[in-house]
């Protein structure tokens, strides 16, 4: 069982779980807002055996449910994510021990919940990106998945529901629902967030420049170019439109270069929130 992940990647990971434990610890367990997942589930065992720290029914159920999954799943689920999984139960035990925190910081459930979500998406965002994972929830859904056939999406769906209807149970109404409205905002957040992390600039660009744009940007920029013929609605004079894929900054780059070279050039932009081929790795 390795971990086939660069030190970049791991150390970006690491900073993700850091991220979401800080969330979940400071914001969602003191206020018993169970958010789905295995932090969910601590949160609430926790609140009918307060003498047991969640970060540690979190470690407990994390183990329980990795021997479930390599005896129900099989080998599926790798050393990063056993890694993943125990090392955010670590963080918010550790934190247990060195910050107790008696109560929440505000007393406020919304506030609360709006924080402690925005933080620990943020974090789980990270994690994801990085084509890892935080197992808990995703391995009760996989062996939903496996026992009733139904797609993951729909299994992660009822694990989550399973949690909400345990917090509606034991802490009550008002806490439940809250925590129903954190699991349907942190599934969004996430997505977004990683929409986000991944947003690059799709160009086309009209010049009559446009050989000395597509050097700059081939060989100045070192991205490719795809030259894409057509001709003018009115003038009917033929044209070809230098077509291009980059980051942000770059297009701000060659932006500025297209104004210097050809003030009268026509650019038009498009945002995209995912790109695969030569280049560019995701």
């Amino acid at each position: 069982m390795k971990l086939k992940v660069s030190a970049k990647s791991f150390l970006i990971i690491n900073l993700g779980l850091l991220i979401t434990a800080l969330g979940m610890y400071f914001f969602l367990i003191p206020a018993e807002l169970a958010a789905g997942g295995v932090t969910g589930l601590a949160i609430i065992i926790n609140n009918l055996l307060p003498q047991i720290p969640v970060g540690l029914i979190m470690i407990i159920f994390n183990i329980g449910l990795f021997t479930l999954a390599f005896i129900v799943i099989g080998k599926e689920f790798g050393g990063l994510t056993i890694y993943n999984s125990l090392l955010l139960s670590a963080l918010i035990y550790i934190l247990e021990l060195v910050i107790p925190v008696s109560g929440p910081l505000i007393d406020d459930l919304l506030v609360n919940l709006i924080y402690g979500v925005l933080i620990s998406s943020v974090g789980m965002a990270i994690i994801f990106n990085q084509n890892a994972s935080t197992g808990g929830t995703d391995i009760i859904a996989m062996i939903i998945s496996k026992f009733t056939h139904l797609n993951i999406g729909k299994s992660l769906l009822i694990a989550d529901s399973i949690v909400a209807i345990g917090a509606i149970t034991v802490l009550g109404i008002e806490v439940g629902l809250y925590s129903l409205l954190g699991i349907l905002v942190n599934t969004t957040l996430i997505d977004k967030v990683i929409a986000g992390f991944n947003t690059k600039y799709q160009v086309a660009i009209i010049s009559e420049k446009e050989d000395i744009i597509s050097k700059f940007i081939t060989e100045e920029m070192s991205r490719g170019v795809t030259l894409l013929y057509g001709a003018g609605g009115f003038s009917k004079n033929e044209k070809r439109v230098i077509h291009t894929v980059v980051p942000r900054s770059e297009y701000l780059i060659i932006r500025n270069k297209v104004m210097e070279v050809d003030p009268k050039a026509f650019i038009w932009v498009n945002l995209v929130n995912e790109v695969h081929g030569e280049g560019y790795t995701f």
